[in-house]
C-alpha cells in the first residue's frame, strides 16, 4: 500500500499537473491566438485614427470602436467570442508563467522582476479579454464615458483626486517604457526569430515604430488623467479616443495623429508576428 501523501506533496502534484496543461501544444496554440486578437484590435484602432485625420470616421479610436467594427462585420460576433476566449487563455498562460517561471529563479530581485513583468501582461490582456467578451455578448459601451463617470465619482474627495493623479502617472510611466522598449529594441527579447530571415526585419521595424507609437498614445492618456485631476473636471479624463482627439487639436496635431495611427497599425502587425515567434 502506498504511503499517504503529505499536503506538500499533494500541492506539488497539482502544480505539476497545471504546468503540464499550460505547456500542452493545444493550450499554447490557443493562447497564441490571443496575440492575434490583440493585434487585430490595435490595427483597427490605428485605422480609425487615420480616418480621424481625414475627418471621415465617427467611430471611437479605442478598443470599443475597434470591437464595434469587428462586430458589425459578417461573422464578426463569432470572431469576438473566439478571440476573447483565446485572450482569456493567454491570461491564464501568463499567470502560470508568473508562478512557475519564478520558482527556478534563485535571486529575489530576479523573481520580483519576473513576477511584475508577467503579472502586468496578465492584467493588460485580462482587461482586453473582458472588453472583447463583453462586446461579443452585446454589452459594449462608451469607454470614454465610463472613464469620465468613474473619475467624477473619485473627484468628490481629496483622496480620490490623488488616486486619479497616481493612475495618470502610472499610465505615463508605462507609456515611456513602451517608447524605451521600441527605441532600444528591448522587445526583441520577447521573441525568438530565426536570424538571417526577412521576417526579422519586419519584426524589427514593426516593433520599433509600434512600441514608440503606442507609448506616445499612452502618455497622452496619462496626461489627460492629470489634466482632469488638476482642473477638477472629470470630462477631461478620457481614454485613448479622447487622448487622440486632443492630440489632433494640437499644432501639427494631424501629422502627429497620423504617425501614431500608422504606428498602432504596425504594433498590431508586431502582435501577430509575436503570436508566431513568442517563446511559450
Amino acid at each position: 500500500m502506498n504511503a499517504m501523501r503529505t499536503p506538500e506533496e499533494g500541492a506539488r502534484k497539482v502544480e505539476d499537473a497545471a504546468e503540464e496543461v499550460t505547456e500542452h501544444p493545444v493550450f499554447e496554440g490557443i493562447a497564441r491566438g490571443g496575440f492575434v486578437m490583440s493585434g487585430l484590435v490595435h490595427v483597427l484602432v490605428g485605422v480609425i485614427a487615420l480616418h480621424m485625420v481625414l475627418g471621415g470616421s465617427s467611430q471611437e479610436a479605442d478598443q470599443s470602436g475597434a470591437l464595434q467594427t469587428v462586430a458589425s462585420a459578417p461573422g464578426g460576433n463569432l470572431l469576438l467570442w473566439v478571440g476573447g476566449v483565446a485572450m482569456a487563455v493567454l491570461v491564464i498562460w501568463h499567470l502560470a508563467e508568473a508562478w512557475f517561471g519564478a520558482r527556478w529563479r534563485k535571486r529575489a530581485r530576479d523573481r520580483a522582476r519576473h513576477l511584475a513583468s508577467t503579472l502586468g501582461k496578465a492584467i493588460v490582456y485580462g482587461a482586453l479579454a473582458v472588453t472583447v467578451l463583453r462586446s461579443a455578448a452585446g454589452a459594449g459601451s462608451d469607454s470614454d464615458k465610463q472613464t469620465s463617470q468613474l473619475t467624477g465619482d473619485l473627484m468628490g474627495n481629496p483622496a480620490g483626486r490623488v488616486v486619479i493623479v497616481a493612475v495618470g502617472l502610472v499610465v505615463i510611466v508605462i507609456g515611456f517604457f513602451h517608447v524605451y522598449l521600441g527605441a532600444s529594441r528591448g522587445f526583441e527579447d520577447q521573441l525568438r526569430v530565426p536570424r538571417g530571415r526577412s521576417v526579422a526585419g519586419a519584426v524589427r521595424v514593426t516593433g520599433v515604430l509600434g512600441f514608440i507609437a503606442k507609448g506616445i498614445a499612452l502618455v497622452g492618456v496619462g496626461l489627460m488623467f492629470g489634466w482632469a485631476a488638476l482642473g477638477a473636471d472629470p470630462q477631461k479624463a478620457t481614454g485613448l479616443d479622447g487622448a487622440l482627439k486632443t492630440m489632433a487639436q494640437l499644432p501639427a496635431g494631424g501629422i502627429l495623429l497620423a504617425v501614431v495611427g500608422a504606428g498602432l497599425i504596425l504594433y498590431g502587425i508586431y502582435s501577430v508576428l509575436r503570436a508566431r515567434y513568442a517563446p511559450m
